[in-house]
């Protein structure tokens, strides 16, 4: 840990110049105490490290002395800066360590490439996170970390999208974050499935090691499931004609998976989705109201108006003759 500190050190000085030992102590969470033997050890060593005292004083380093990373381009050191995953990697355990990674490459950064890597951070900051995300970490998170890094055997009892519940025993291979939620790639029966982490209701690691797939890649793995999901997602097709106060609505919950056709006279918009099912389509049609009409399928004009008919009941609305 100290040596880790140390570089820490040497790596603040070099980014942000003279620092109090208070400062630095703060920062590194320890003593002024400890910062000032970690200093002079440090000197000891050999690094060009010094003190002021006084007023204006403080810690910091020969202005000729600096750690580089050599042949980054530009492009690259955007690339570096840009990516920011904290929230996610706070829910691993690495947001801290995140950070230092952060601090220790700018503090190696050529001095010619320092301004233009805060110049990108102040224009661009790319937050993979859904806006209603649950900040808690995921349920049985450390039993699923140490899991699928050791490649033990799990026991769950899991909840399926249409509510049904059975216990599994699976083969962990690997955790993936996609918009705010954590998802289980295990292996079951032979098989590779994808589990979502918010439906596991238990989860227990047995003493039992298994042998991975030597040919698995995860990225590999990742983008063709998204593929087959996209193309299971978007079966049920709906063709809808939306007054233009909800055009952008609309498409707007179903974005990637929508067209406009044709704009009317009226400027009226046919608009073409790709659903999940029928009865997501039911919802967006009763959500734009007497704002839409159902042009395809005709079988969804049916649901909608066994819909209405049954909601009119349930309120104890008389239903127009």
């Amino acid at each position: 840990m100290r040596a880790d500190r140390l570089l820490s050190i040497v790596m603040l000085l070099q980014r942000r110049g003279k620092m109090t030992a208070k400062a630095l102590a703060h920062e590194l969470e320890v003593s002024r105490r400890t910062i000032l033997r970690d200093v002079e050890a440090l000197s000891f060593a050999g690094i060009p490290i010094y003190t002021d005292g006084g007023h204006g004083g403080g810690i910091a380093l020969d202005e000729k002395y600096q750690t580089t990373l050599t042949g980054l381009k530009e492009a690259e050191v955007h690339a570096l800066f840009i990516t920011n995953n904290h929230q996610v990697l706070e829910e691993i355990g690495l947001g801290k360590a995140a950070e230092s990674m952060l601090l220790k490459l700018f503090a190696a950064l050529p001095a010619g490439h320092q301004p233009s890597a805060d110049h990108i951070r102040q224009r661009i900051y790319i937050d993979p996170m859904w806006w209603w995300h649950d900040t808690q970490r995921p349920p049985f998170w450390s039993d699923l970390q140490a899991a699928v890094y050791q490649d033990r055997v799990v026991r769950v009892v899991y909840e399926n999208y249409n509510g049904e519940v059975a216990e599994r025993v699976l083969e962990p291979y690997s955790l993936v974050s996609k918009s705010s939620f954590w998802y289980l790639i295990a292996k079951r029966a032979g098989e590779l499935r994808t589990y979502r982490v918010t439906r596991l209701r238990s989860v227990i690691v047995l003493d039992i090691s298994f042998q991975r797939d030597p040919d698995f890649d995860l990225p590999t793995y990742w983008k063709e499931h998204l593929d087959e999901f996209v193309a299971a997602f978007s079966d049920y097709e709906v063709l809808l004609r939306i007054h233009p106060d909800r055009v952008r609505f609309a498409c707007g919950l179903t974005p990637g998976r929508n067209i406009i056709i044709d704009t009317d006279s009226h400027a009226w918009s046919t608009v073409r989705f790709q659903m999940e099912s029928a009865e997501l389509a039911k919802m967006l049609v009763f959500g734009l109201g007497t704002q839409c009409e159902v042009l395809e399928p005709p079988a969804l004009k049916e649901t909608v108006a066994a819909g209405c008919r049954a909601l009119l009941g349930h309120l104890s609305i008389p239903i127009p003759d």
